[in-house]
């Protein structure tokens, strides 16, 4: 692909190119209208020339960021971006939109500005383009698992990053589960001091029982974290909580004996995979514990939507717990497995009492008020029943948006979860199911990532990308046809190599992984 006609991805919705080039100098001057500042700030973080930000403001300025409010037809995240040989033209009607033009202007430079590294004798000029771009689901999301195997916020700032590049615009963060807690709470220290802390990981498949007998163990500050919401919300990310309840709350109830729904009984943090029968009590102290992690988890990310899990939660013992057995009677229940949706219900009006919304995994929305919203992810017709209950529902199909799936059915693939393979012509291929005759809105689609068998920062890489840039495509832009996605995905990987992204095969069929990009160059 020549260098006048760039590849983009996600693929911009109206996209027309024009002869020339605009040259980006340091000298360039910036005219920003009021309410821009921020976009301003960015522009010169991730475009300025690598000695560091430059392109003073001026009245006259021929790099134009225009916030106009008047620009309804692009919603809150649209943009439209004009490049002519001696001028710049950025426009939206929120400065979010600003945010995704000017990603769409990192693309538009040569693959090696993307480093931040100086290139010697480097021109570095955009190509003449008209573009108006408006994305297809407001929710774009990527789940990143941190509780099975911890992650420095060094990378999940990094997977800021790449998310923003692709236009992808929430960093969910499963920050707990029956193998680690890794959310600070200050009236509880126990929660990472104890709960942060495993034995041991297994590392075969499931049910392999094959320990690699070295601790794990990590947590983050609150500092840390509040200062990762605030860097993705510089560039238009929103960071997600997701605190499970109340499965996959062993390591809560490790560093927390009381809590669990045989309170007292010791257990440690578990050191197997897939889904642990300790779950939390449903005593009225639980239900204090959980409000108060909740008040502080709101306290550290703003975001409108708070995640509770609430997915794969055995009511064994609660069945055999009489405190449990009597609760449900109370309640009016019909057996202790309704407990299940009755605490769900507890924690979301807790919530929504604070302006939250929340949000849980589910089948179908089952159980759940029509205030949660549902994350799908088992079938895509559970999709459609969500919305016929009434629900908003994100969906986040496992066939085609768990990137914790091995990408080819080679021998040489890394570790994975068990299952179908789920390549990269899959992800690209993930349609919604959407219905005319629901009560419900389908807000958008998520990609997860679940780390039982990722520990490093390679393998990460190698797992969500190029299929990460593929689900971007979808989310964003819509039914791009696969040859033209795969060209443009070749001419991309030259960018996801200057930024460092080692990842995995560019075409579905090949077994040996690209470790750079380099090789598209």
């Amino acid at each position: 692909m020549s260098a006048h006609r760039r590849a983009l991805i996600p693929q911009p919705t109206q996209l027309a190119h024009r002869p020339g080039f605009f040259t980006l100098r340091p000298h360039t001057s910036l005219r920003i209208s009021p309410g821009a500042e921020s976009a301003a700030a960015l522009l010169r973080t991730l475009l300025g020339p690598p000695s560091g930000p430059a392109f003073p403001a001026s009245p006259d300025g021929s790099f134009v960021l225009a916030l106009d409010p008047q620009l309804t037809g692009l919603g809150a995240e649209g943009y439209g971006l004009t490049v002519a040989p001696d001028a710049v033209l950025l426009r939206a009607g929120e400065v979010t939109g600003l945010l995704r033009g000017i990603q769409t202007l990192r693309q538009l430079l040569p693959a090696k500005a993307l480093s931040g590294l100086p290139v010697p004798g480097a021109v570095r000029r955009l190509p003449c383009v008209e573009i108006t771009d408006v994305p297809r689901h407001p929710w774009r999301g990527f789940m990143l698992d941190v509780a099975r195997h911890f992650q420095p916020v060094s990378l999940l700032r990094r997977y800021v990053d790449l998310l923003a590049l692709h236009k992808l615009n929430v960093l969910q963060l499963h920050l707990t589960d029956d193998q680690g807690w890794r959310m600070p709470v200050a009236a509880y220290p126990r929660l990472t001091e104890v709960g942060g802390r495993r034995a041991q990981s297994m590392v075969g498949p499931a049910g392999s029982a094959e320990f690699d007998g070295v601790p794990h163990e990590g947590a983050y500050t609150r500092a840390e974290l509040t200062g990762l919401v605030a860097y993705a919300a510089a560039r238009g990310v929103t960071v997600v909580p997701e605190i499970e309840m109340p499965g996959h709350s062993r390591a809560a109830i490790a560093a927390h004996p009381e809590l669990g729904a045989v309170p007292g009984r010791r257990v440690d943090v578990w050191t197997e995979w897939g889904v642990c029968d300790t779950v939390l009590g449903v005593h009225e102290p639980v239900f204090d514990f959980c409000r108060t992690v909740l008040d502080e988890v709101l306290d550290v990310f703003p975001s409108p939507h708070i995640h509770l899990g609430g997915d794969e939660c055995p009511a064994t013992e609660w069945a055999a717990s009489p405190v449990a057995r009597a609760r449900a009677a109370a309640e009016g229940l019909a057996d202790t497995g309704a407990l299940h949706g009755w605490f769900l219900r507890r924690m979301g009006a807790h919530l929504r009492e604070r302006g939250r919304t929340p949000v849980a995994w589910a089948d179908t929305g089952e159980g759940l008020p029509p205030e949660f919203t549902v994350m799908t992810w088992r079938e895509p017709e559970h999709t459609r029943i969500a919305l016929k209950r009434g629900h908003s529902v994100i969906s986040a199909h496992h066939r085609a948006a768990y990137l914790d799936y091995a990408q080819t059915a080679s021998p040489g693939e890394p570790p994975a979860q068990p299952g179908a393979v789920v390549d990269l012509r899959a992800v690209h291929a993930h349609t919604v199911p959407e219905s005319e005759d629901t009560v419900g809105e389908l807000i958008g689609v998520q990609a997860a990532l679940w780390t039982e068998f990722v520990s490093d920062p390679e393998h990460l890489d190698r797992l969500a990308f190029p299929r990460l840039c593929a689900f971007a495509d979808r989310a964003w832009y819509g039914a791009a046809s696969w040859p033209h996605f795969h060209s443009r995905l070749a001419a991309h990987s030259a960018r996801l190599g200057a930024l460092g992204v080692r990842h995995g095969p560019l075409h579905p069929h090949l077994p040996t992984p690209h470790s750079s990009g380099k090789e598209q160059s």
